[in-house]
């Protein structure tokens, strides 16, 4: 999955300052690597559940007529829109450090709530089937 607002902040980073311990980050670059690093493992986990959440949901499209598009097709519209939201959402969030080193930080820190709260409501949304 291609990740645009993290993308953008990484290119912003040299390669060499990616390999942080997290566990003793102090500096403003090293907090905002640890935090797209942890966004990205919930994104990644993300990208699991959402996949079993459509097996699901393709399981139940199969066992019952469809009168208009399926609950696949309106939970992959729904993705979408939720990603849309996301990031623009978590870009405002950011616009209180806007420009400064800290804006990382706190978008990606934004994205990272989300995608656990999104993570959540699929594993929920799959449990009632």
């Amino acid at each position: 999955m291609i990740r645009p607002l993290a993308a953008l902040f990484a290119l912003s980073l040299p390669a060499a300052a990616q390999e942080v311990n997290c566990a003793t980050a102090i500096t403003q670059q090293d907090m905002n690597i640890c935090q797209q690093q942890v966004w990205e493992e919930a994104d990644d986990r993300l990208n699991g559940v959402y996949a079993e959440t459509v097996a699901i949901l393709q399981e139940r499209d199969a066992a019952f007529p469809l009168d208009g598009a399926s609950e696949e097709d309106r939970l992959r519209a729904a993705q979408r829109a939720w990603v849309v939201f996301r990031d623009a959402n978590c870009d405002s969030a950011g616009y209180p450090m806007r420009g400064g080193s800290a804006e990382p930080l706190l978008v990606l820190g934004c994205m990272h709530q989300m995608t656990e709260a999104r993570i959540e409501e699929l594993t929920l949304l799959a449990q009632d089937y």
